[in-house]
Formats: C-alpha cells, structure tokens, sequence
C-alpha cells in the first residue's frame, strides 16, 4: 500500500523546502512538541517556543511549518546571518511543570545549535531559564541571567520606524502629528508603540479585549474604542498588535484607513486574495514579519554573545530604510508589498547559497 501523497509530512513541508521537521514525543509526562527548522543558510534557525492546545497534531503542524518559514524571512529582511525556527509545544499551558520544560530542553538541545528557542506564546521568562539549565541553545533570557531582557521595546521601536517610514512615502514627509492611528491590542508591545504615537502627538484610538490591558492605558492620552465598532471611523494608520489574521476579505469590507502597519504576526489570512484586495483598496500594507523584526533583533544579538542593547535599538531602526526598499521593490516590479518582502528575503538567502 502506497503512501498517500496529499497528507504526506514530506508533501506540507516540500513547496518551501523545509530543512527539518522534528518530533518530541515523552509519555510519561505527557510532553508532545513539533520543532520545525525551515532554513539554516544564513546561520542557526531561531524562533520561539510556542504551547498551545491544538485541536489536532495536523493543526499543529501546520503551524510550525508556517511560523518557522516566516521567521526565515524575518532574519533575512533584518539583515541578521540567522534562519528561521519554530517550536510548538501542543497541550493546554496548565499542564507544564519545571520536569516537562526541562525534558523539552533536553529536546533542544539534542539539535547541538541548529534551532535556538525563545519565548512565544503561554511560555514564560521562568521557562526559558528552566530550558536553559537543560540547553545552552536559548536566547531570550532576563538580564540577571545574562540576556537582553524584554524584547518588547525593539519590537515596538521597529513598529513605530515602520509606520513612519509608510506615512513618509505617502505624503512626503514621515510627522505622526495629528495622524489618526488605530492599535488593535495594547500588550507590551502595543503600549510601548502607543507611547511612541504620543510623543509625536498622533491621535491614538485603542481597541483591546483584556480589562486589565485596558486599565493599563487609562491614564494616557487615547481614544478606547469598542471591539463592536472597531472600524466605524476611517483612520490614516491601523495597527494590528494582537491577533494574527484579522487583515481579511470580510474585515477589510470594513476598513478603511491609508495604511495597515504593525506587530501581529501572520495579520493577513492569506498570501493571494488579501494583498489583492489591499492593493484594490489603495492601502499600504507593511509585512508583519518586515516590521516586527525587533525582537528577532534583539536575540539574534543573545546569539552571537553582543549583549549591546544600545546596538539593538540601533540595528531595528534601520528597518525604516528597509521598509523603503520593499516599497520601492513592488512598485518597480508590480507586486505587492507582502510578495515582495518575501522575494528580497528569499533573494538574500539564495545569494548565501552560493557560497
């Protein structure tokens, strides 16, 4: 009996020639993990661990090849000589304890430095440093155990240059001032973004799910708007910084704003339909994976031992230049933003081949 071609792992990961799909599997204690290592041309893949409760290992799995192709581009875009990772760990985070991070790290590690984890989602600070007594292979880590510490300040810096960067190209100048910008979640990262807004005297409105996110923006200066009318007014800027996949067709029968420009990974629902309708719409869209690149950034630097935070900051500010150049790359070529971060991030690491 033959293999079914169609549901074949070897079949998901071939079109974008993923290098290594790893399966972590211990029953004892009930950890099951995907690691995916997408590319490795330009250096160790990075990425975050991510846990999450999937409805299926198929799902999970998807995940992974998708998260880890991404972070390929990521590294690529922001000029580091790192490729890209990503981990799942598929279960509820309620179930993990000191032993099941710490038996995962020995997973980690067992890759001898071709993958280095991070923090993502539902894992915490406490259990990178747990992975880290297991596995010298992670970055990511507080400053009291030799890191960078938060990465939410390049993120949002490489966010705020981003949006600069869009407005300058379309009236000519990059002044926030007075500039309607709409921040859909306001985390770590988006709070540190809305700070950014605000010093440059934009009017910010805020649209957030958590009460708690909320109270922490009261005191600012901002518009909180209700998730229900989300997308009542017209804004020159909106910023996605929570979910993944809410640029779509049926949101975007809703929007309307100049540009679309933030932290959130995977915003758009797909490559094809979306970019289309974008461009039909006449907005400026900025690839996530483009401008989010300061965390990457910031650990890529754990990496290769810089502990610089100075020199971080200075590095994500260039992604203002590198926003230009996409720009530019899919006017010239008639292509959309996100395809075109996509080929100059695949042109890079094809060039390194050759090497």
């Amino acid at each position: 009996m033959g293999i079914d071609e169609n549901n074949s792992v070897f079949k998901k990961i071939k079109n974008d020639n993923h290098e290594q799909i790893v399966f972590c599997n211990d029953d004892k204690i009930g950890l099951k993990a995907i690691i995916g290592i997408h590319n490795t041309v330009l250096g160790p893949a990075i990425g975050g661990t991510r846990m999450w409760d999937y409805i299926s290992d198929e799902e999970a799995l998807n995940d992974v090849i998708n998260l880890s192709k991404a972070m390929s581009y990521k590294s690529s875009l922001a000029g580091l000589n790192a490729g890209g990772g990503k981990a799942v760990i598929i279960g509820d985070p309620k179930i993990k304890s000191e032993k099941f991070i710490k038996r995962f790290g020995e997973f980690i590690n067992d890759l001898n430095g071709k993958y280095w984890t991070a923090q993502d989602v539902n894992m915490t600070t406490q259990d990178i440093v747990w992975i880290k007594e297991k596995s010298k292979f992670v970055v990511g880590l507080p400053k009291e155990h030799g890191g960078l510490g938060d990465s939410s300040s390049p993120t949002a810096l490489g966010v705020y240059m981003g949006i600069k960067s869009a407005v300058n190209h379309i009236s000519g100048n990059d002044s926030l001032n007075n500039k309607n910008v709409l921040v859909q979640g306001v985390g770590n990262v988006g709070r540190k973004l809305v700070d950014h807004l605000l010093s440059e005297n934009a009017n910010v409105f805020v649209c957030e799910i958590n009460s708690k996110n909320i109270d922490a923006i009261r005191d600012k200066k901002v518009t909180i708007i209700d998730p229900e009318n989300i997308y009542d007014s017209h804004y020159d800027i909106i910023s996605p910084c929570a979910l993944g996949g809410t640029i779509n067709i049926d949101s975007l029968k809703k929007i309307h704003c100049d540009i679309i420009a933030g932290a959130a990974n995977n915003q758009l629902q797909n490559d094809n339909e979306v970019p289309e309708e974008l461009n039909r719409k006449n907005i400026l869209y900025i690839p996530d994976f483009l401008i989010n690149a300061g965390g990457i950034i910031s650990v890529y630097h754990e990496q290769i031992n810089e502990i610089n935070s100075k020199k971080v900051m200075e590095m994500t500010e260039l992604i203002y230049d590198k926003v230009n150049d996409v720009i530019k790359h899919s006017e010239k070529n008639s292509l959309s933003t996100n395809s075109s971060a996509i080929q100059l991030a695949k042109d890079r690491i094809k060039e390194n081949s050759k090497k």
